[in-house]
């Protein structure tokens, strides 16, 4: 991975010349305490490090009006006492003599980082700056913020480099109204923010702030907020957020058009501006403000004046994402009053990044708490370079003010995204009625209902430090049945070509005799070896192609728990059944994806149909593969493609890099025989922290796959929690 880092340290002359309580938190060695932990952890020199160059006055007229840019550009010759009288005209800000050149300084990082990864220099960025910038409107300054310097860089992408569709993620802990204000009638960006809110009671305390604020005009539904109204809120409840909110709504289909300079409406009908591919719909469901007649298919032809009367249905799937990266949203800020983690960022980071080709450029906004503040930037980066990003820590289970936050968004955004519509709870069952023992089944110990007291900033920032730096000796390894048929590989995935003991194997062959035939008791050798490298950490991750794969499957799962792993995490595709005499203690999660009907046999043993349709598999991998691995907090995730799995090479790809995440990067593929050799190849890169290809053209999930999933997650909500979106009636 080629990751770009933005600086310099001419940002950190500006300071605060005067005494003022509210402003002195906004200080230089935010950013100097950042980079010396890069520098400490090895992580600035593993980076392409570019110089921060000042936008233009031009470039900065994008977003802000003349007449604010010669103000600001004023202060460079104003005494203190001037500095001071200008500053109170604004809410929380301070001038300083250096402040025109820093701010230009902030935003032309931002223009640079995206520069360097929009035309491939870099694939992905940082850019460390200050002052911030998501509060700073068209003719104003605010908290802190002088030039909104995420805004320049999403109006430069476009204006420069022709795209159309951004994403902005804002998970700084104050609301980004500036960035919401300059963008909420722009379908071509989709802006999502999660904030501290408590009702209007915290700054900067706007009615807009709130979930009901969706966008105007044709923006309605691209501004999306989730406001937070208790503080506390930690890793499940920010991870909650993405799955459910975030997530389904960048990958969705979406019914506007004029902004992307596609469509306009013209005499009843739709104008075709541009069709370069010519895009073809085929839909019959309500979208937006309209449906195509009786489920037609068209090609429009530029120019042309379609007699559809709608507004036909585009993919939003961003070309580029941008992240306000404000870290007063971790443990220990005094801003936040929040719990979630620095690692929690890292995790955040990689799901981004299986979207836009992985063209992911952060930018920093606030951040008050240094070691904090710093030890999160270095989490981001080490995601941004391809590292695992390290286990979440602390009990799985979104607060209920969360989950009210998640189901008033949800709830206000339905009518413009269809996955929020669909993805609805059911009411729950009892799943002593589905276990085949009937009874409650035994809880995994970090599996639904673990509780623990909320963490004490200084012992969790104390016990992150060893993982800032450490990185496997080797990421990804990948052991081949047949060494004739070696995909392409990246250079520094390993090939290995070892085995394990031949008295291990031998051990474990017995169990099957299937395992015993030439072919698969080789390849069970290859196995065994990789995984052992996979839990002494000598591999992050690996790949291996078996002709036996169910039972390598069960010989996988059995090693890894036999040799120090406390949770496996088995996500089976294809013909591969759960051992019948597998022990229900909790420590073993088993999911098949191809099963006929959707059923949860016990807390820890269900299945589900695969769908058939692009939106029904992200619906399933989002809102129940996902939660129900970051809930379980495995130490391993096993995923065996066995026979007749039915994925796409991209869908395997989305579904490996996702799995990274829950287990620390700790996941081993098993490939059956006779799946393309191609398919190892792009397998092999997710793992290595690339992005995964493109699901191609999006196609909404169907009624029976959403009732199937639907029905699971009902069943499963009471145990696993972080498979709920609405806080459960009745319960405080």
């Amino acid at each position: 991975m080629r990751t770009a880092l933005v600086y310099h340290e001419e940002m950190t002359a500006a300071r605060l010349l005067w005494d003022d309580p509210e402003c002195e938190i906004e200080r230089p060695e935010r950013l100097t305490a950042a980079v010396e932990r890069l520098q400490q952890g090895g992580l600035e020199q593993r980076c392409l490090r570019l110089a921060a160059r000042e936008a233009s006055e031009a470039e900065l007229g994008l977003v802000h009006s003349p007449e604010y840019v010669s103000l600001v550009r004023g202060t460079q010759a104003l005494s203190t006492e001037e500095l001071q009288a200008l500053s109170g005209q604004y809410d929380a800000v301070y001038f300083h003599p250096s402040t025109f050149h820093c701010a230009r300084l902030a935003a032309g990082a931002a223009l640079q980082l995206v520069d360097a990864v929009l035309t491939g220099t870099a694939h992905n960025g940082l850019a460390l700056v200050r002052p911030p910038g998501h509060h700073s409107q068209r003719a104003a300054a605010n908290g802190f913020c002088v030039f909104n310097n995420v805004a320049i860089a999403a109006r430069h992408a476009q204006q420069r480099h022709d795209v159309r569709r951004i994403l902005i993620v804002d998970w700084d802990i104050h609301h980004g109204q500036g960035i919401q204000y300059i963008f909420e009638d722009d379908p071509s960006v989709l802006y999502f923010s999660w904030h501290r809110y408590e009702h209007g009671r915290f700054w900067p305390s706007l009615r807009e702030s709130d979930a009901d604020a969706v966008g105007l005009g044709p923006g309605r539904g691209f501004t999306v907020n989730l406001p937070w109204n208790q503080v506390g809120m930690g890793n499940a409840d920010y991870m909650a957020a993405f799955l459910h909110v975030l997530l389904p709504v960048a990958f969705e289909v979406t019914a506007w058009g004029p902004g992307m300079g596609w469509w306009e409406e013209h005499g009843g009908g739709v104008l075709c501006l541009e069709s370069t591919p010519p895009p073809r719909w085929s839909r019959t469901e309500p979208c937006g403000w309209g449906a195509l007649s009786g489920g037609a298919s068209f090609t429009p032809v530029p120019g042309s004046l379609s007699p559809v009367p709608t507004w036909p249905c585009l993919q939003f799937d961003p070309e580029l994402v941008l992240i306000s990266a404000g870290f007063d949203s971790a443990i220990g800020d005094p801003e936040g009053q929040m719990q979630a983690t620095p690692e929690c960022f890292a995790h955040l980071t990689r799901l981004l990044q299986v979207l836009a080709g992985g063209r992911l450029c952060a930018v920093l906004e606030g951040g008050y708490h240094l070691e904090s503040l710093s030890q999160s930037v270095c989490m981001v980066v080490k995601a941004l370079l391809g590292d695992p990003a390290p286990p979440l820590s602390g009990p799985m289970v979104p607060r209920h003010s969360a989950l009210e936050s998640i189901q008033s968004v949800r709830a206000a955004q339905a009518p413009h995204w269809t996955s929020l519509g669909q993805q609805g709870s059911t009411p729950t069952l009892s799943l002593s009625a589905c276990s085949p023992e009937k009874r409650p089944s035994p809880v995994s110990p970090g599996g639904p209902k673990c509780q623990a007291a909320e963490a004490q900033p200084s012992a969790v920032l104390s016990s992150l430090l060893d993982q800032l730096s450490a990185t496997p000796p080797v990421r990804t390894a990948v052991a081949l049945t047949a060494p004739a048929a070696v995909p392409v590989l990246p250079p520094d995935v390993l090939r290995q070509e070892g085995s394990a003991p031949q008295e291990e194997t031998q051990a474990w062959a017995r169990l099957h005799e299937a395992l015993t035939q030439d072919t698969a008791f080789a390849a069970l050798g290859k196995v065994l070896r990789l995984l052992n490298g996979i839990l002494e950490g000598q591999v992050s991750s690996g790949i291996a192609t078996t002709p036996a794969a169910a039972p390598t499957l069960e010989v996988a799962l059995r090693q890894g728990l036999s040799h120090g792993a406390q949770r496996v995490f088995c996500v089976a595709l294809g013909q591969l059944d759960r051992p019948p005499d597998l022990a229900d203690d909790g420590r073993t999660l088993w999911l098949n994806i191809r099963g006929k009907e959707a059923a949860a046999r016990s807390t820890f043993h269900m299945s589900v149909p695969l769908p058939g349709t692009t939106g029904g598999f992200l619906s399933c991998i989002l809102a129940l593969v996902l939660p129900l691995a970051y809930g379980f907090q495995p130490d391993l995730v096993l995923l065996a493609l066995g026979p007749a799995h039915g994925l796409q090479d991209p869908q395997a790809a989305l579904l490996a890099a996702l799995l990274r995440g829950p287990a620390g990067g700790r996941v081993l593929v098993l490939v059956g025989q006779g799946s393309a050799r191609h398919l190892v190849g792009v397998l092999a890169r997710v793992l290595h922290g690339e992005p995964p290809p493109s699901l191609g053209p999006f196609s909404m999930a169907s009624p029976d796959d959403l009732q199937a999933l639907a029905h699971l997650r009902g069943q499963l909500e009471a145990p696993w929690e972080m498979l709920r979106v609405a806080a459960p009636s009745g319960v405080p």
